[in-house]
């Protein structure tokens, strides 16, 4: 988002919300307001899984004990022992957080707990090599930390202020981000589209509305409410100004700018059903046995 003519200071911190940091980017080039995770909540996470790996190790310890005791005498030896306690560590220091982020959405007990999930660097589900890759890289040099305990941590703790996206040494070697799963603020639908300019949306040239300024739109029109006057008239008035250069006709006087950017989104919403509708159309004609979805090609609806 880009506002390059007149903007205040409140404009200008509204187009980069501090909160929606991760920088993701769906499959439809569509930029993601997620929240990538800082040191304090995944310290909070940590914390959590050190204290149910603990108690999961105390578990393993009193389950081994016991089948070790029904072993005839003689049969455990100093290499045996070592083994299983070998065993044991990587079951909880690797196999803990790779088992629970493949199969429990990317998150363990403590990141669930806290409200974060490890995603990859795309957005995509985390896969099975990315989570080993992380867990190996971080009993090495992180947590534990396996070589070098002290430089090692002072090197992650570093990494992890400095990067952008609060990402550690795991993080970067698998191509992974660890973010919230839970939203910073309450959205609110965007204002419909008022009947009197229905007609006047419905013959707009919306060819050169790129992406980009359509989503910014949307995103003021979901927020509007959570700014006060003077900004919030004037990112309307900034925003209506660059959709109205790229736009026409022009749209009938004596509305304010607010409504004629809802009128807009809702028509280009409504187009956009229409050419699904198409597609699902063809696919349909193509496939019939595939089940096809009711489409509104009415003007003036906003979805």
């Amino acid at each position: 988002m880009v506002f390059t003519v007149g903007m205040s200071t409140a404009a200008r911190a509204w187009t980069i919300p501090g909160w929606g940091d991760a920088g993701l980017v769906s499959g439809e080039a569509v930029e993601l307001d997620v929240r990538a995770a800082r040191i304090g909540s995944r310290a909070l996470a940590l914390l959590i899984d050190v204290l149910v790996q603990l108690v999961a190790g105390l578990l393993l310890a009193a389950l081994t004990g016991l089948l070790l005791a029904a072993l005839p005498y003689g049969v455990l030896d100093a290499a045996m022992e070592r083994a299983l306690l070998t065993i044991g560590l990587v079951l909880l220091l690797v196999g803990y957080p790779v088992l629970c982020e493949r199969f429990n959405d990317g998150r363990t007990p403590g990141k669930a707990a806290v409200g974060l999930r490890v995603v990859s660097i795309d957005g995509a589900p985390v896969g099975f090599r990315q989570s080993l890759t992380r867990a190996l890289v971080g009993v090495a040099v992180e947590w534990p930390g396996l070589v070098l305990p002290l430089l090692s941590w002072a090197v992650g703790l570093t990494v992890m202020l400095s990067d952008a996206r609060g990402r550690r040494l795991g993080d970067l070697a698998a191509g992974t981000l660890v973010v919230h799963t839970r939203t910073a603020t309450r959205w609110r639908s965007v204002p419909a589209m008022v009947p009197e300019l229905a007609g006047w949306a419905y013959s707009v040239d919306l060819s050169r509305l790129d992406a980009e300024l359509a989503l910014a739109v949307r995103q003021y029109l979901a927020r509007a409410h959570g700014f006060s006057e003077p900004a919030r008239g004037e990112l309307a008035r900034l925003l209506w100004w660059q959709v109205a250069a790229v736009t026409g006709p022009p749209p009938p006087a004596g509305w304010p700018a607010v409504t004629y950017l809802a009128a807009v989104i809702a028509e280009r919403h409504r187009r956009a059903r229409r050419l699904l509708a198409g597609e699902r159309a063809l696919t349909e004609a193509l496939w019939p046995q595939l089940p096809s979805a009711p489409s509104d090609d009415r003007p003036g609806r906003s979805g």
